[in-house]
C-alpha cells in the first residue's frame, strides 16, 4: 500500500473520530464522572413555587434577617432574636451544587436563637443553604448561597 497525504488524512480522521467516540462513552458510563446538577423531583418542586414564594416573603417580612457566618466551629446561623426559638419548627437543607452525594439536611434545633452546622459535615466550596421553618402557623422559607 502507498502512503501519501491522502491515506495520512484518513488515517487521521478515522484516529480522531475513534478518540472522540471513547471519551464520549466513557464519560457517559463511567459512575466516576457522574455530576448530577439538578435536583431530584423538579416538576413536583416547580407545582410547590408559589407556596415557596409566599414563605420567602414572610421571611422578608421579618424586622430582623437570618444571618450566617464562618465560624472556626462551622457555619453559625443567627435567626431574629424577636421569635421565640421554642416555637420555631423546621430543617435546614444543605445542598452541594457539584456533588450530589454531599447533600444533607437536619432538624432545627436552636441554642438561644443561633444554629451551628458543624465544620466537619461542611467540605469547603460552594453550598445553598434553604432554611424551612414554621413560627405562630405561618411558613417561612430562606435560601442562600454560601462559599465555605
Amino acid at each position: 500500500m502507498k502512503w501519501n497525504w491522502g491515506t495520512g488524512i484518513v488515517v487521521g480522521m478515522i484516529a480522531f473520530v475513534s478518540f472522540i467516540m471513547y471519551m464520549v462513552i466513557t464519560m457517559s458510563t463511567n459512575e466516576k464522572y457522574s455530576h448530577d446538577l439538578v435536583t431530584e423531583e423538579y416538576y413536583a418542586k416547580e407545582m410547590a413555587y408559589q407556596t415557596e414564594i409566599d414563605a420567602e416573603t414572610n421571611t422578608n417580612n421579618l424586622k430582623e434577617n437570618i444571618e450566617g457566618n464562618k465560624t472556626h466551629d462551622g457555619w453559625l446561623l443567627s435567626f431574629p432574636k424577636g421569635l421565640e426559638a421554642s416555637k420555631i419548627k423546621g430543617k435546614v437543607f444543605l445542598y452541594r451544587p457539584s456533588n450530589q452525594q454531599l447533600d444533607f439536611d437536619f432538624p432545627i434545633v436552636l441554642s438561644g436563637s443561633n444554629l451551628l452546622i458543624p465544620d466537619k459535615e461542611l467540605m469547603d466550596g460552594r453550598w445553598n443553604i434553604t432554611i424551612e421553618f414554621t413560627y405562630n402557623n405561618e411558613d417561612y422559607l430562606y435560601k442562600k448561597a454560601i462559599v465555605y
